[in-house]
């Protein structure tokens, strides 16, 4: 029996290395203007000003280009060895987001991308435009109205198969694909990822107050983080990973097959002592290739300093020290507070 074009993609994207594939209309996803609108206007949205910018085609993916008929969503596993809360009982160390312990996912995903979307245009002379986290395109809700899986009560992906350790990428084509059918809520009563934010930045489940979440203070927050939320961050200085972590349905994950996410060993749990003297040249030398690198020392050392102030080790007030009349003023205020806190104890 001749395979369609759909069943050969399929096959292709798993060949390529991608775990989950599924496809949707670009307009699949009606409410979507509704639900950021209101996300926005309730400024949960924080810093992320881009986001209301570019409303208009992150709310509707058929804005961002008209032509597209089909949107192939991809899911690529990077599911960890280890247990990543393990390292926030060291509080002399530094927790870094599992995603982020290695090389860019941004580069080695939309590679893999291009050499589907390559194969699609050879076999259906159609047109493509590939996305990875890089453009106004709501990856999540997308995924989940072509059968990946659901938007989980921490917002995130969830999938029966996958767990909810992947990345997403996007192929717009157009081609005309079937769509597949859309995932269906699976949480039950599980409150897992609610209960162990240490921000409390889940107003109520499937929402998420981004203004609360340590991925976004660690990443996208300039300045001084909020005082009433420094201690609650603890040694996390690069996103965090609890509600991923703590997710039953990662009995269920893929395994990541990528070597290029598997941990550095020196970013699996490194002193923080070292990270608190880089300068900018040491810094961007560390995490040449990494994600980390976008964020820039002064953001990194601030966090590295709340971490610090978190430590409980007041032998770490000697690297601190130095940086209280640092040229950035949100890591001299940082390195304050940490002195601070050392000297309290």
């Amino acid at each position: 029996m001749t395979q369609t074009l759909k069943e050969r993609l399929r096959a292709k994207s798993l060949e390529e290395g991608f775990a989950g594939f599924g496809v949707c209309r670009s307009d699949a996803v009606p409410e979507l203007p509704a639900r950021l609108q209101k996300f926005v206007d309730e400024g949960r949205h924080g810093q992320m000003g881009w986001m209301a910018e570019r409303m208009a085609w992150r709310s509707d993916p058929a804005s961002l280009w008209g032509a597209a008929k089909s949107v192939v969503m991809l899911a690529e596993p990077y599911t960890p060895e280890h247990d990543p809360l393990a390292v926030l009982e060291q509080r002399d160390r530094a927790a870094i987001s599992v995603y982020a312990q290695n090389r860019d996912y941004h580069d080695v995903v939309k590679k893999r991308l291009k050499r589907v979307g390559r194969w699609l245009v050879d076999q259906a002379d159609c047109e493509i435009k590939v996305f990875v986290d890089t453009a106004p395109v709501m990856e999540k809700p997308l995924a989940a109205a072509a059968g990946l899986g659901w938007q989980g009560k921490h917002t995130n992906l969830l999938s029966r198969e996958l767990g909810n350790w992947f990345f997403l990428g996007a192929i717009f084509t157009t081609a005309e694909l079937e769509p597949d059918v859309a995932g269906i809520e699976n949480c039950g009563s599980c409150t897992a990822c609610l209960d162990v934010c240490p921000t409390d930045a889940f107003p109520a489940p499937f929402q998420l107050d981004a203004r609360r979440c340590i991925s976004y203070l660690t990443i996208e927050h300039k300045g001084p983080v909020p005082l009433d939320l420094r201690a609650k961050m603890g040694n996390r200085i690069y996103g965090c990973d609890d509600c991923l972590a703590v997710c039953p349905w990662n009995k269920f994950a893929a395994e990541a097959r990528e070597i290029k996410y598997a941990a550095r060993a020196d970013l699996l749990a490194p002193p923080l002592r070292e990270l608190a003297v880089l300068d900018d040249a040491a810094f961007r030398t560390m995490f040449s290739g990494s994600p980390i690198k976008r964020i820039g020392r002064d953001r990194f050392v601030r966090n590295v300093l709340y971490a610090i102030g978190n430590s409980g080790d007041q032998r770490l007030i000697a690297a601190v020290s130095p940086l209280v009349d640092d040229l950035d003023a949100a890591v001299a205020d940082a390195a304050r507070w940490a002195v601070s806190r050392l000297g309290d104890l």
